[in-house]
């Protein structure tokens, strides 16, 4: 069944649009009590959290009162990081969890992430499911929604993330943090302090309006400069949810997510610790992972992108480490979603363990030459339709042989068309790139 509004990562668009608002969140609501009560669940409560945005307490308050006209107790966290409504989801043991976020997009977005009683993100089949069950416009609570009853979970997800790391381990410690603006303002530079280290901090000054703004995981070039001077061990940015992760090492050279796996993984594989001795990363990610993964006597298997998937293959691999060249980090040891204060403090436990600096570590990837590009669309014709992008893929995929690969596709959260060409030289990928994007603009019809 096709998904009309849920995409790679739950709901999510402009703030007042078709699916973020007031009316339709409230009808989401309605929708979402109806499919737990087919499925048995109607008598459990969902707990709601929500990222900084302006607009996310209105939408909370919306979408609980739909599930309150659809029997269903809604009960609020607050703000907080996704991994942390994922945790408290499950240790709650809530019929259901949401938490209102459009992750890294700018704060006139917003959306909808759910998670199962496991603390999981929904499969596409529970969304599509959920989507059917839509009442009609004008169907859901009117009038303005109250406020909902309040619980805390902030307190305990930062004294688990704290748990990751012996006591004291990063005592004497200087560690920069960019939280976006965001969820993690709160949560992540205590959980660094509460393990002895001196924190130093951007974008940690919420105001509804601000997140992502110049900062976080999308812009790590404020983490560099704070960590360089301020002198700091090493750096770690989030986005504005929570559930990415990107590092910065000593040296204020930024490490992707490519470069946190390969970090995490091969230390886990050289103790014995990785296991299925498998990474699950996406179709995205770098060719050099599978190579230094190779080597340390591992072995990669990709999904599509989207942590959600990620997460299915490593359940379906028996893997425990998986994740995104865009920083999700999923450690199935420490919870079943993408957390990226648990990933931080992973690279740090790696670093003290072993006594090296991030510097050190990132040299176990050697990255092949690779280049990303996204095209703003109108509307998002099938691939197969795109005669002339077809026939540059099948080219180039022709001339780069085993040396490289091509990937094209439409994002799961915006209306983009996405490019990945890695081959065995630089020159050689920016002018895959570009060959391209000239064959999709023609297609398209766009100048």
């Amino acid at each position: 069944m096709k998904r009309l509004f849920f995409g790679t990562d739950g709901i999510r668009g402009d703030y007042g649009g078709r699916a973020v608002n007031e009316a339709f969140f409230a009808r989401l609501g309605v929708a979402v009590a109806r499919w737990l009560e087919s499925r048995g669940s109607r008598a459990g409560k969902v707990v709601i959290g929500q990222d900084t945005r302006a607009s996310g307490a209105s939408l909370a308050r919306a979408l609980g009162a739909g599930l309150r006209d659809g029997g269903v107790r809604a009960v609020s966290i607050g703000i907080l990081p996704t991994p942390a409504v994922s945790r408290a989801t499950r240790l709650g043991r809530a019929a259901l969890g949401a938490v209102i976020t459009a992750s890294h997009n700018p704060a006139s977005d917003n959306g909808v992430k759910f998670f199962g009683p496991d603390g999981a993100k929904l499969a596409d089949a529970d969304e599509a499911a959920i989507e059917s069950l839509l009442p009609p416009e004008g169907g859901a609570p009117a009038g303005v929604p109250g406020e909902l009853p309040a619980e805390s979970a902030l307190e305990s997800y930062i004294e688990a993330a704290a748990r990751i790391l012996p006591a004291g381990s990063l005592r004497g410690w200087k560690v920069a943090l960019d939280t976006a603006n965001g969820a993690t303002c709160a949560s992540s530079p205590a959980a660094f302090a509460a393990l002895g280290a001196e924190v130093f901090s951007v974008g940690n000054s919420p105001d509804g309006f601000n997140i992502n703004a110049g900062v976080g995981s999308e812009h790590p070039e404020a983490l560099a400069r704070l960590v360089l001077s301020s002198g700091a061990r090493f750096g770690a940015a989030h986005d504005g949810d929570g559930d990415r992760c990107v590092l910065c090492d000593e040296l204020g050279r930024v490490l992707d997510g490519d470069e946190v796996l390969a970090v995490l993984a091969t230390h886990a594989l050289a103790r014995g610790r990785l296991a299925r001795n498998t990474l699950v990363v996406t179709v995205q990610s770098n060719l050099g992972v599978d190579r230094a993964i190779e080597r340390a006597g591992g072995r990669v298997v990709r999904s599509a992108v989207g942590d959600r998937y990620v997460a299915e293959r490593m359940r379906a691999e028996g893997a425990s480490l998986g994740g995104e060249s865009s920083g999700h980090i999923l450690n199935f040891e420490l919870g079943p979603t993408g957390d990226g204060l648990a990933a931080a403090l992973g690279v740090a436990g790696v670093m003290a363990e072993t006594g090296r600096p991030l510097s050190e570590l990132r040299k176990v990837l050697a990255k092949c030459p690779q280049q990303s590009a996204a095209l703003g669309v109108r509307e998002m014709r099938p691939l197969e339709t795109l005669a002339g992008l077809g026939a540059a893929v099948k080219a180039l995929e022709g001339e780069l042989g085993s040396a490289g690969r091509v990937l094209v596709r439409y994002s799961g959260t915006e209306p983009k068309l996405r490019f990945l060409v890695e081959g065995p030289t630089d020159a050689a990928v920016r002018s895959g790139i570009e060959g391209l994007i000239a064959a999709a603009r023609a297609d398209l019809g766009m100048p």
